[in-house]
């Protein structure tokens, strides 16, 4: 089978020059409206869910020197140097703070959904770019990790973008494998398991065979772009022992990933309305396969190998380690996306309407779910709210949990007056993300002095820093009591808890 020029869409209205000036029209609307509305819904309530886990990291780091941040990188998460980075810039030059670390991602899921637009104007016409632009942009998924101060926001849209260049490349033209090159280097930089895409990629060149001079330059630029990131993976393996735990793959896995394509985790949606609408979206992929004579076979060649090659290889990778956490799979959604927009445009329009209708009611719930303050695993908004309206002057603060300490870091003007009692060196004078914690004696003698102390206790947390932090919680439950320190006061959050700790007055 070889390539062929894509299906076009015929003129809008008769004429020659009517026609070129309504479907100039036509191509500007497909290449705005979706950005529009996937920045509008990163935009809405951007600031509303608590910042987590990893994007309290990400405002840690952000608010470092530039020494302190290479020694970082030298040492652990090179792999996310790159985001670091750009955060780190935009952290110069607007502040740190959750809009200012969250809005690059909402810029990128916006540009993904304009990639997005122009790949299905070149895969099947206007119609289809709308389409797979828009549903991209309305996809809660994707609002939800445009609401995320991390990388995989921009992942996407730079896969999105690879892939066109792919496309524009089997046309013959020297310029783009080069362009596709830089693509595929930036995807790994950003995020090495991004570099998936290249198997996929890699798939679809086989299906659709656009002659040898061009398979061979997609080959050498596939190998330039691997090749420049080959020093962040060497880098990356010294320090493989930073990496997060993912979840153990099960016999459910594949059926859970195509689900949160949909609609992320955290409880978003009942299982009533996650049922209609992964089902409704597994019968719409289906039927679209079915009736693949109908429509641009190209299409089929670039979504499905984009949609289950990625997840089918990190699969495999999970067997022998875990490593299958759904967000590194977020480059997979715009292929989703593309999948459904070329079944509703294969559709009858009441057909079309009916799809839209299942869709609509459970992508508004989850929409609305996903911009809850409490929608992440860290409540963190309730803990800093507590400390505002209770905390003291002369009050101290301890955290016990993973890395629940950079909360501090990452909200300085919360913990301004609350010395880390449990620390003897910050995570950024180390050169880590982890403190130097108090030995006992100097834990016991600042709780000496202390007369009330917030201990922050992180309870979502891998299983391999389980132990390690019940160890120290139970080290510092000790010094509490041994200090004549007891609880006043507890709130507890979604993966955090809060307690205040006072002394008690002495008997008689």
């Amino acid at each position: 089978m070889t390539f062929t020029s894509p299906h076009r869409t015929p003129p809008l209205t008769s004429g020659p020059s009517a026609g070129r000036s309504h479907g100039s029209a036509a191509v500007r609307a497909t290449a705005w409206a979706p950005p529009i509305v996937g920045l509008g819904l990163g935009l809405w309530g951007i600031t509303g869910p608590s910042a987590w886990t990893d994007e309290i990291v990400t405002m840690d780091v952000a608010q470092r020197s530039g020494p302190q941040l290479v020694q970082l990188l030298g040492r652990v998460d090179a792999v996310h140097g790159l985001h670091y980075v750009l955060m780190y810039l935009v952290g110069q030059a607007a502040g740190v703070g959750e809009f200012t670390m969250r809005l690059p991602s909402a810029v990128s899921v916006a540009v993904a959904a304009a990639g997005l637009s122009w790949l299905g104007r070149l895969l099947g016409g206007p119609r289809l770019g709308l389409y797979a632009g828009l549903l991209l942009a309305v996809l809660p998924t994707a609002s939800r990790y445009a609401q995320e101060a991390r990388s995989f926001a921009f992942v996407m849209a730079v896969a999105v973008l690879a892939t066109g260049a792919l496309i524009k490349a089997f046309s013959g033209h020297v310029r783009w494998p080069a362009v596709y090159a830089v693509l595929i280097a930036l995807l790994g930089w950003f995020n090495v398991m991004g570099l998936l895409l290249v198997a996929a990629h890699a798939v679809t060149v086989a299906l659709r065979r656009p002659g040898r001079r061009v398979v061979i330059r997609l080959l050498v630029a596939q190998a330039a772009g691997i090749a420049a990131v080959v020093p962040l993976l060497i880098l990356g393996v010294s320090q493989r022992s930073a990496v997060g735990e993912a979840a153990p793959v099960t016999t459910g896995t594949p059926y859970n990933y195509f689900t949160w394509l949909l609609t992320p985790g955290q409880d978003t949606l009942p299982t009533a309305l996650k049922l209609l609408l992964t089902l409704s979206a597994l019968a719409s992929v289906a039927l679209f396969i079915a009736r693949r004579h109908k429509t641009p076979p190209l299409i089929l060649a670039v979504g499905l190998p984009w949609l289950t090659v990625p997840p089918l290889l990190l699969l495999a990778l999970s067997l022998g380690q875990p490593l299958f956490a759904y967000r590194y799979l977020l480059f997979c959604l715009p292929a989703l996306a593309l999948l459904l927009a070329a079944a509703a445009t294969s559709l009858p329009l009441p057909r079309r309407l009916l799809l839209a209708l299942l869709l609509a009611a459970p992508i508004t719930v989850s929409h609305l779910a996903i911009r809850q303050q409490d929608s992440r695993p860290w409540d963190t908004t309730a803990v800093i709210t507590t400390l505002q309206n209770r905390a003291a002057p002369g009050d101290g603060v301890l955290f016990s949990g993973g890395r629940c300490h950079l909360i501090a870091s990452a909200y300085p003007e919360v913990f301004a007056h609350l010395p880390d009692l449990g620390t003897t060196e910050s995570a950024a004078e180390r050169g880590t993300l982890d403190n130097q914690p108090a030995d006992p004696a100097l834990l016991h003698q600042r709780l000496a002095r202390t007369p009330r102390v917030w201990r922050i206790t992180c309870r979502h947390l891998s299983t391999g820093a389980r132990p390690a932090a019940a160890r120290r919680a139970e080290s510092q439950e000790q010094a509490l009591t041994r200090a004549g320190l007891s609880p006043a006061y507890h709130h507890s959050a979604r993966g955090l808890e809060i307690t205040l700790y006072q002394r008690r007055p002495p008997a008689g």
